[in-house]
C-alpha cells in the first residue's frame, strides 16, 4: 500500500480506474431486451382471474401459446360466467367433459386474425372472418335507456377495445356459438317458416340448401336465402283461373298459382322459378346487398335490384315510366342469420319476378344524388356551376386526382348558344381528361331491362383542345369513338345521318351539340350497369356530357328527341 502512495498521482489514478473496470465487467447488467411490457393476449388472461375459463378453453386447444405470440389478433373474451352458461347450455360440468372438437371451433370463432376496434363495427358483418371461416355480425341495441353493441345478435359488449401487446380485446357476456345448421335445417326449424319450407322439399331446393360445404373457405360454394314468412304468405292474395281470390298460404295455391308445368322439380317450372329466385350465389350479408345495385339470383339470367332508403334494403322496388313499383323490404333485425353454407334474410313482401320487354333508358349523366342535393342550383332558373371530389360520389368514379362539376345554364339564355341547348340546360363538365387527373371515368347507369340496344352519347361541342373518347359498356371497348371536336350537322336528312352514325337529338337543334351511335350491346341482365370513358389524348379544355342513350334496337333511334332548353320529350 505504501508503495502505490509513493506512487506518482497520475500513475495512481490510472491504476484506480483500471482495477474499477474489472469490478464493473465481472457485474451482471440488467439490460432491458424489450421495449413494450403490454401483455399478449394469453398473458393478460393469466393476469386476469375473471377470464381463467376461457383461457383453460385455450390451453385444453393449444391455442394458449399461439395467442402469446406476435401478431394482431381480435379476441372477443367471454366471462367465466359466459362460459358457466355455456357448460349449462351443453349439458356439461366442465371444460373437460365438452368434446375437444367443439372447444376448438369455440376458440377460433371467438378469434379474428386482425386488431379490429369498436370503431370500425358497422351495423353488420365485421369485415374480417373469424379463424372458423364464419363471420361475426354486430349490431347496436338499447335496452332500458342503455345502448350496448352485441355480436351474433346473442351477446352484449361489457368491455370494449382493451390493448395487449398483439391485438385487442372485447369482453362479451355470452359465449358465441358456431352454425352448425344448413339453410335447410335453420329454415326448417323455425316454425313461421313452415310453407316455405314446404316449398323448398316441393322443388328440389330444400336438398340443395342442405348440403354442407366440402371447402369452408370458398366463398363462392355459400348460398343465401330470402325467405318469406307465413305471414307474408297469407297477406298474398291471387284471383285462381275460377275469378275466385285466394289466399298464397297453402302449398296447393302455390302450386295452383306458380307450377305451370305441374312439375315443381323442373327447373324450368315457374314454382321452381319462385324459389331459385330468392336463392342467391355466394355468401352475402345485409352490408353486402346494401352495396349491391343489382343480385345474381340462382334463376338463369335473372337479378334483383337492390336499393338502400335510410337503413332500409329495398328489393325490386323501381320506377319504370313514371310508376313506382312496390318492392319488398329486407327484415333488419331478422336478417343476417350465419348457417354452415350461407346466411339466411327475411323479406316482408311477396315479390316477384320481373318480366319485362326492353324499353328505353335516357339517362342525363348530370343526375346524379350529389348534384340532384345542389338545391340551389340544380336544374333551378338561376342555374351556376359546382364541383365535387371524386370521393364525394356514389356513382361515378375515375383514374386520377381531379374533380368534375355540374355546369347548369340559367333558364332563358339563348337556346343557340351554350349549355341552353342541352337537355335541361345542364352538362356534366370534366376538366382535363387525362392521365394523372381524369382517365377512365365511370358511370352507373339507371336499371336497364335485359335486351339488345343501340347507345347514343350526346355531348357540347367544343373546336379545339380535346380529342377522341373510346366508350366502354360493362368493360367492354364499344366500336365508335366521340371526337368531342366535332359540331353537329345542321343540314344532312335525317335518316341518311342516323346511317352515318349521329343524329340530331336535341329540339330545337343546334350544331353547338352533337350524337353519336357508339355501338349496340345485348344486355344480359336487367339491373344497373356501368358506361366509360376514356379519353385518347391530354384534354386541356372542358369536356361536357349530355346524355347516354339506351334505345332498343327496334325502337325509332329519332324519335322522341329532347327539348333544348328544357324537362320534356319532343314527338314527331
Amino acid at each position: 500500500m505504501k508503495r502505490l502512495l509513493r506512487l506518482p498521482s497520475l500513475l495512481r489514478l490510472t491504476l484506480v480506474f483500471l482495477i474499477a473496470l474489472v469490478f464493473q465487467n465481472c457485474t451482471e447488467q440488467k439490460i432491458k431486451e424489450t421495449t413494450d411490457e403490454t401483455l399478449n393476449v394469453t398473458a393478460y388472461l393469466r393476469e386476469n382471474k375473471d377470464y381463467s375459463m376461457f383461457l383453460e378453453i385455450l390451453d385444453i386447444t393449444n391455442y394458449a401459446s399461439f395467442m402469446n405470440t406476435y401478431g394482431t389478433y381480435t379476441l372477443f373474451l367471454p366471462t367465466n360466467e359466459a362460459v358457466k352458461q355455456y357448460l349449462t347450455d351443453v349439458g356439461a360440468s366442465s371444460l373437460s367433459e365438452v368434446p375437444l372438437k367443439d372447444l376448438q371451433n369455440i376458440a377460433k370463432l371467438h378469434i379474428l386474425d386482425q386488431k379490429v376496434n369498436t370503431t370500425a363495427f358497422t351495423d353488420g358483418k365485421i369485415a374480417t372472418p373469424s379463424l372458423y371461416g364464419q363471420f361475426l355480425i354486430t349490431g347496436a341495441v338499447n335496452k332500458n335507456g342503455v345502448s350496448s353493441v352485441t355480436v351474433n345478435k346473442s351477446a352484449s359488449i361489457v368491455t370494449s377495445n382493451v390493448e395487449v401487446g398483439n391485438g385487442v380485446i372485447h369482453v362479451i357476456d355470452k359465449v358465441l356459438r358456431v352454425a352448425d345448421k344448413t339453410v335447410a335445417q335453420t329454415i326448417e326449424a323455425n316454425p313461421k317458416l313452415s310453407l316455405f319450407t314446404e316449398v323448398l322439399k316441393a322443388t328440389g331446393w330444400y336438398d340443395k340448401l342442405n348440403k354442407p360445404l366440402s371447402n369452408s373457405s370458398d366463398i363462392l360454394s355459400y348460398l343465401t336465402v330470402l325467405a318469406q314468412t307465413n305471414d307474408v304468405f297469407e297477406n298474398t292474395t291471387w284471383k285462381n283461373p275460377s275469378g275466385v281470390t285466394i289466399k298464397l298460404n297453402t302449398l296447393a295455391n302455390l302450386k295452383l298459382r306458380y307450377s305451370h308445368l305441374n312439375n315443381p322439380l323442373d327447373p324450368k317450372d315457374s314454382l321452381n322459378l319462385f324459389v331459385s329466385y330468392r336463392v342467391l350465389p355466394r355468401l352475402q350479408y345485409l352490408a353486402d346487398i346494401a352495396v349491391s345495385p343489382a343480385l345474381e339470383t340462382k334463376a338463369p339470367l335473372e337479378v334483383i335490384t337492390s336499393r338502400l332508403e335510410g337503413d332500409v334494403i329495398l328489393l325490386n322496388q323501381e320506377v319504370f315510366n313514371g310508376v313506382l313499383e312496390k318492392g319488398a323490404a329486407i327484415v333488419k333485425d331478422l336478417s343476417d342469420v350465419t348457417c354452415s353454407n350461407g346466411v339466411l334474410h327475411y323479406v316482408d313482401y311477396n315479390f316477384s319476378m320481373k318480366k319485362r320487354n326492353p324499353a328505353p333508358v335516357y339517362f342525363d349523366l348530370c343526375d346524379q344524388p350529389e348534384f340532384r342535393k345542389l338545391t340551389s342550383i340544380f336544374r333551378t332558373a338561376i342555374g351556376g356551376f359546382k364541383t365535387l371530389a371524386k370521393s364525394e360520389f356514389s356513382d361515378i368514379t375515375w383514374d386520377g386526382t381531379g374533380s368534375i362539376s355540374y355546369n347548369k345554364a340559367a333558364t332563358g339564355t339563348a337556346i343557340t348558344t351554350g349549355i341552353a341547348a342541352c337537355w335541361h340546360t345542364d352538362v356534366v363538365e370534366i376538366n382535363n381528361m387525362r392521365d394523372g387527373l381524369i382517365q377512365n371515368i365511370a358511370f352507373k347507369t339507371p336499371v336497364i331491362i335485359k335486351g339488345k340496344y343501340k347507345i347514343w352519347v350526346s355531348w357540347r361541342q367544343q373546336g379545339t383542345k380535346l380529342g377522341f373518347l373510346k366508350v366502354f359498356f360493362d368493360g367492354v371497348e364499344l366500336p365508335r369513338q366521340i371526337n368531342l371536336m366535332e359540331s353537329g350537322n345542321t343540314t344532312l336528312d335525317e335518316r341518311v345521318l342516323e346511317s352515318q352514325g349521329y343524329k340530331r337529338y336535341i329540339s330545337p337543334f343546334t350544331n353547338r351539340v352533337n350524337c353519336r351511335l357508339v355501338g349496340t350491346v345485348d344486355v344480359t341482365t336487367t339491373a344497373r350497369h356501368t358506361i366509360t370513358f376514356q379519353s385518347q389524348s391530354s384534354f386541356s379544355a372542358a369536356t361536357w356530357l349530355d346524355i347516354a342513350e339506351f334505345r332498343p334496337i327496334e325502337m325509332d333511334q329519332l324519335w322522341p328527341k329532347f327539348a333544348a332548353g328544357k324537362d320534356n320529350l319532343v314527338t314527331q
